[in-house]
């Protein structure tokens, strides 16, 4: 009885550690103080599927919504962020599209920014010129 218990015991403290080493793999949690009040200075949408947000700072955030989508979002030129009492921008934020809805963070993780090569290439799809081959 004594051998089953210690087995038993090494299979959960086997377990315990696989899990805390997968929670520290992920990238940790960020915030964005004041956003309620002058912390956002930009804001760029990835698609419907996630959002750069850059504080006050100049520093970049990427937010991932609950469910995977934010219908929408990606043709906002405005969206709001429900930050609840707090002022803090973190995953417990909703970001309200207007005429769409609401949109709750599931992460807030930090980023380098919007890809600019994506920007780019996107800019030049729309520009007829820029396709011109010389």
């Amino acid at each position: 009885m004594n051998t089953i218990s210690r087995h038993f015991t090494a299979g959960l403290l086997a377990i315990a550690g696989a899990q805390a080493a997968a929670e520290s793999a992920e990238a940790p949690q960020a915030s964005i103080p004041f956003a309620n009040n002058g912390g956002i200075r930009n804001w760029h949408a990835d698609r419907d599927k996630g959002l750069w947000i850059q504080d006050s700072r100049g520093k970049w955030y990427y937010a991932e919504f609950m469910g995977g989508t934010c219908r929408g979002l990606n043709f906002a030129t405005t969206i709001g962020f429900d930050t609840l009492p707090t002022g803090t921008l973190d995953r417990s934020t909703t970001v309200v599209v207007p005429r769409e809805g609401r949109c709750p963070l599931q992460s807030v993780v930090s980023s380098t920014g919007p890809d600019k090569r994506k920007k780019t290439e996107s800019a030049d799809s729309e520009n007829p010129a820029a396709r011109e081959e010389g």
